[in-house]
């Protein structure tokens, strides 16, 4: 195992924070990282702002849960789909702009391999790292907080800074739960594949300090009911094409 994959594989969300800023520096450097992702024809379809104003963190930090650590942490970052770069440059050439679904999933997929790009380069320099989807609990009112333009749409929130704990690694599912050749498993074979992992994962839970519970009995449970149901009206308000 080289030392890249050593790294990649000791990756875990950190909670805690100890109170040390992250220099300008090494967001400069992480965020150049991050945008050497792959990104779809170019387009660059992401961004992230930085949020320094102390008020505006702990007003992010409230509504995401609460949650203390926004406010802890080293720094804290939106990361956002962004079309209005296309927006501006279409409007500005007398073209029409009519992107539609297509559009919004190349910004959320470009956006999420520029973050995981950035999160690599902040972690190689020996920062803590947690995403905070949080953010999308009451996104209207990120949105007056942050004063988005149409076209931006915020995705989820990065938490770095230095580390002020040494978590376990949350047990992920084997490879053969995820890698498949030529065609998806059937459904009895996917259930007989969680077994090991179901029993691995709820030893995990006990470790922790955690109700014992198994993953799977977790994952079943969780979507009995809708979350944050007003996703499609806020991102259609933001200009997204959802057809």
């Amino acid at each position: 195992m080289n030392e890249g994959i050593g790294l990649l594989k000791s990756r875990r969300s950190i909670r805690a924070f100890q109170p040390a800023a992250v220099p300008g520096e090494h967001i400069a450097e992480a965020i150049a990282a991050g945008q050497m992702a792959s990104t779809s024809s170019a387009v660059q379809a992401y961004g992230a702002l930085h949020i320094t104003d102390p008020a505006k963190r702990a007003e992010i930090a409230e509504l995401s849960g609460p949650q203390p650590k926004i406010v802890e942490c080293g720094a804290f970052f939106v990361f956002f789909g962004d079309t209005r770069r296309h927006r501006l440059a279409a409007a500005r050439d007398g073209n029409p702009y009519d992107a539609r679904l297509e559009a919004f999933l190349v910004a959320a997929i470009d956006c999420s391999l520029f973050a995981e790009k950035a999160v690599i380069a902040f972690e190689s320099m020996g920062y803590g790292i947690c995403y905070i989807g949080g953010i999308r609990n009451d996104l209207p009112r990120l949105d007056r907080l942050l004063n988005l333009p149409e076209g931006v749409y915020p995705y989820y929130g990065l938490c770095v800074g230095v580390p002020a704990e040494d978590p376990t690694p949350r047990p992920r599912l084997p490879i053969d739960s995820v890698l498949f050749e030529n065609g998806y498993p059937i459904d009895d074979a996917m259930l007989a594949k969680l077994k090991d992992y179901d029993d691995g994962y709820e030893r995990y839970r006990v470790e922790r300090g955690s109700d014992p519970a198994r993953w799977s009995e977790i994952m079943g449970a969780k979507y009995q009911e809708s979350r944050r149901e007003v996703l499609a009206e806020y991102f259609a308000g933001k200009g997204a094409r959802l057809d």
